[in-house]
């Protein structure tokens, strides 16, 4: 790893126009963009993550999206890692890297250089829990955690019942809190952090238009052909938001509006669990509102000459 190298991070919520904003100053300032979004790893899930389009992609070169196929997980040690390399790689080219994103635990592992707990894997402790989420629900699970290691339950959406087995497994293989086992070091970029932010009406009507668009772009055949394809809906990708409620349509269980409904409803409860995340109090966070383009442009270019003096 290059230390003390630059690194440009923007984040925000979903929806806020992280996406266009990022591939204009990257397209001015020689940059690559680097995905930190969770949701964008996996191939044929396009509609559904709003994924940067072909056209888009093309502009500049983006990282870390369609890497993996619906039904694999990539942890959290190896986005890191392969983070790591892409920003040493994209420094060798005489490019400036750009972090972008809404997966708070992914980008704070890249950016404050998390050490992930090295627990090797239980596998008699995760078939028990395993069987316990089969009998009871993931959201009890969730609980247990919650009861157990409150600050790791925050961090893990209920939904998520991989990662909260996980948590689960080191807690009780150790005997320490999951939260209490997270190494953390000082970045090891010169970091300007960027975060966008518009007012909540203005933005819950973006998720709103998006989810809308959604639809009529065609997420329930791109759901529907990811089923035929054989992948279980209940596989930790598709029971991401949208995938879980076009699953229920196309069994019958709800309407196309019921599941917008849900949609928005889950979004805006996704929305608030992000900026947990990165706060509006961060001073290490310099907030603008997207259409902010050339103040963007100028505060960047301000840090990295005032760096190479």
């Amino acid at each position: 790893m290059l230390k003390d190298q630059p690194l440009i991070l923007l984040v925000g919520a979903t929806a806020v126009g992280k996406t266009e904003l990022a591939i204009r100053l990257a397209e001015k300032l020689n940059g690559e963009i680097i995905s930190a979004d969770s949701r964008l790893f996996y191939r044929g899930m396009d509609v559904g993550t709003a994924k940067p389009s072909p056209a888009e992609q093309a502009r500049v070169p983006h990282h870390l999206i369609d890497i993996a196929a619906p039904d694999k997980t990539l942890s959290l040690a190896e986005f890191q890692q392969q983070a790591a390399r892409l920003i040493d790689e994209i420094h060798a080219r005489g490019r400036l890297p750009f972090l972008v994103g809404g997966t708070g635990q992914y980008i704070r592992a890249v950016t404050e250089g998390w050490a992930p707990p090295e627990v090797a894997e239980n596998t008699r402790m995760r078939e028990v829990l395993e069987n316990i989420k089969e009998e009871r629900g993931a959201e009890w699970l969730h609980a247990k955690l919650k009861s157990i290691d409150e600050e790791a339950a925050q961090k893990i959406d209920w939904r998520n019942a991989r990662r909260t087995i996980r948590a689960l497994e080191v807690i009780l293989t150790t005997g320490r809190k999951f939260s209490a086992q997270r190494g953390q070091a000082q970045s090891p970029y010169h970091l300007i952090s960027i975060g966008l932010q518009r007012p909540r009406a203005e933005l819950y009507q973006r998720v709103d238009e998006r989810i809308d668009a959604m639809f009529a772009n065609g997420l329930l055949d791109e759901v529907r052909g990811l089923l035929a394809s054989g992948y279980d809906p209940r596989l930790p990708s598709l029971s991401a938001i949208g995938y879980r409620e076009c699953v229920q349509v196309l069994r019958g269980e709800i309407s196309e509006e019921q599941a917008k409904i849900a949609m928005r409803k889950e979004t805006r409860v996704f929305v608030r669990r992000q900026s947990n995340w990165f706060k509006e109090s961060d001073a290490r966070i310099h907030w603008f509102h997207p259409n902010q383009e050339e103040e963007i442009e100028r505060l960047i270019l301000d840090k990295l000459k005032s760096k190479a003096l």
